[in-house]
């Protein structure tokens, strides 16, 4: 900020970006417990049909990173 520019300004400037930015947050929590649901749906459905993550898990750590294939 300039200093041409008023200090009530430069607290309104600040105080308007806070709040903006709290509403964002609060707007992609929201997001991230939806995704969590659907995850955990599809984790529950999974297991369901007697896939075992964790073992699948075990063994995608075991081979290269998808990372070394694109190189």
């Amino acid at each position: 900020m300039g200093k041409d520019i008023s200090k009530d300004e430069q607290i309104g400037f600040h105080k308007g970006a806070l709040t903006t930015l709290a509403k964002e947050r609060e707007e992609m929590l929201k997001i991230l417990s939806i995704v969590e649901q659907l995850m955990q749906m599809h984790v529950k459905n999974l297991q369901g049909l007697g896939v075992d993550l964790q073992k699948e898990s075990q063994q995608t750590k075991k081979s290269k990173p998808i990372e070394d294939s694109l190189r």
